[in-house]
């Protein structure tokens, strides 16, 4: 029987924590999860790379009230080793974390940068049918003037880990649209076991990165690499588009906002109520105002003068003409 969530289930969910901007955006996810989701079901874990050969820099959380401060938030910090990508391709981390997670228990990956916004206990997830967010463009493959197709190129790496490519395709779009092809964004995923997932994620991403199929040549794995393994995960584990129903997460229950920038740019008036109700007592605030972007963001409102560039109603089609906007104008942070 598939395994739901429920209210006698503890659910984990894990995001990444480290020196920088992500720390900061770790205290606004455990904020927002504390702030929206009730109860105990869901338990969060913040998961920081240990330093190593493959971090020039110690990538710990590096700021101790962010950590003090996570902690009071009733998040659980715990370390995880990187012996595969680290600073070269620090996207790996979510790969390389899940084998931190309590074993055998159902979790729920997070990109660090998204805010909860609703109750998560409503969601139904089916955790032996994992998916992935669909809230993505078609950044992949790049296709080349004489060069293979998505059907060449993806079906070269269904076969490589021998899947069915077949039932993987999404029917109803044509046939060389990147819409037919399982394709998402890594901002959130799921599962019933992280170290069964996380083996199998790390499995394929070591294989494309290292040994990719000859219709690959001219693509780019970087940033890439993780949306490229794992559709192929999610397809071999029984998983596919369709597990949960459609405007929950990346819509009524979790905003994935990428950046503060964009938040103000994009997002709906209730992301912005969330940010600004979790950014206003005193504890959160004294800790984000020591990070500068976050301070003009949010408590010099340089997020205000963003958003009055944009009707949310009428906004550009691509994220980069938005971007391009906002840099324009001179009010860009990272």
């Amino acid at each position: 029987m598939a395994r739901k969530s429920g209210n006698s289930q503890t659910v984990n969910i894990l995001i990444i924590g480290q020196a920088g901007r992500l720390q900061y955006e770790a205290v606004l996810f455990a904020a927002s999860l504390r702030a929206r989701t009730p109860g105990s079901q869901f338990r969060l874990f913040v998961a920081e790379p240990l330093p190593g050969p493959l971090w020039p820099s110690d990538p710990r959380l590096s700021d101790p009230a962010v950590r003090q401060l996570l902690e009071e938030l009733g998040a659980e910090i715990i370390q995880f080793e990187s012996k595969h990508f680290g600073h070269g391709y620090p996207y790996g981390n979510k790969i390389e974390a899940l084998q931190a997670l309590p074993k055998g228990e159902p979790f729920v990956f997070f990109d660090t940068d998204t805010l909860i916004t609703g109750d998560l206990n409503s969601v139904p997830f089916d955790f032996d049918r994992p998916t992935a967010s669909m809230r993505r463009e078609g950044t992949w493959p790049q296709l080349e003037l004489y060069g293979p197709g998505y059907t060449q190129i993806w079906k070269s790496l269904y076969d490589k880990f021998e899947l069915d490519f077949e039932s993987s395709l999404d029917l109803s779009w044509p046939d060389e649209y990147w819409k037919r092809y399982l394709y998402f964004n890594a901002g959130f995923f799921f599962g019933s076991c992280p170290h069964g997932f996380g083996e199998r994620f790390l499995r394929y991403a070591l294989a494309i990165r290292d040994d990719a199929p000859a219709e690959l040549i001219c693509q780019s794995l970087d940033p890439w690499l993780d949306q490229v393994a794992l559709p192929l995960v999610i397809h071999s584990l029984g998983g596919g588009r369709d597990t949960l129903p459609d405007g929950l997460l990346d819509g009524k229950i979790t905003c994935h906002y990428r950046l503060l920038p964009l938040l103000y740019a994009r997002e709906d008036d209730h992301v912005l109520n969330v940010l600004e109700e979790i950014t206003a007592p005193n504890r959160v605030k004294k800790v984000l105002k020591t990070y500068d972007p976050f301070k003009r963001m949010i408590y010099q409102n340089r997020g205000q003068k963003v958003r009055a560039l944009f009707d949310r109603k009428d906004l550009p089609r691509k994220e980069q003409a938005i971007r391009n906007k906002i840099k324009r104008e001179g009010f860009w942070m990272r």
